[in-house]
């Protein structure tokens, strides 16, 4: 019999350790025997939870960009005008939780995984057409008709800064991110035209 209520604690366990073994190994080359053993279950748990490798990555990528919508959301909610909700979006996506070694190389290869997997890449284009929507907002009063090209320019560079984070070694220097960011943020700016 079933232990009642286990299953999302299980599912949860699940997921962080999808996100740990990308992260880990740096590709999407991981069997759920290994997922499952850093979950501290069996792969045929895993398998009647998830159904397969590819639900798993999904839920785990679900999840990524579940902690990551609620840090924008947190930091938009107390940050007034443009320019600090800016700063708020730009901090939220290097913050602690959301620029972790694993976390990095498990955006990474959802990006792979998108390029094979419908369900990725609806994923991805919910994530990309957030964050431009939200930079759209806050440039607009502040760039005008640069707007849109500036928000398309600082989406690349935030995943640009990941690629790089992946490909260094030791932990993400986060600080550095954010100041590539802000420092592109303001070259644009000063280039804007009325």
């Amino acid at each position: 019999m079933p232990k009642l209520g286990m299953e999302p604690i299980r599912k949860a366990a699940l997921v962080k350790a999808t996100i740990s073994e990308i992260g880990r190994v740096g590709s999407l080359d991981v069997t759920v025997s290994q997922i499952a053993k850093r979950a501290g279950m069996s792969s045929a748990l895993a398998h009647h939870y998830f159904g397969s490798k590819e639900e798993i990555f999904l839920a785990a990528m679900r999840h990524v960009l579940t902690l990551y919508g609620a840090e924008v959301r947190g930091a938009l909610a107390v940050a007034e005008g443009p320019e600090a909700r800016l700063r708020a979006i730009l901090a939220a996506s290097f913050s602690a939780g959301n620029f972790r070694r694993e976390v990095v190389g498990a955006w990474l290869n959802f990006y792979v995984l998108a390029q094979t997997v419908p369900e990725a890449k609806r994923l991805l284009a919910i994530y990309q057409g957030r964050l431009r929507s939200n930079l759209l907002a806050c440039l607009r009063p502040l760039a005008g008709g640069r707007a849109s090209e500036i928000a398309e320019g600082l989406g690349a560079l935030i995943d640009g800064l990941y690629l790089r984070e992946v490909l260094k070694s030791g932990p993400p220097d986060a600080g550095a991110a954010v100041q590539t960011a802000l420092d592109y943020l303001n070259v644009q700016l000063k280039g804007k035209t009325a």
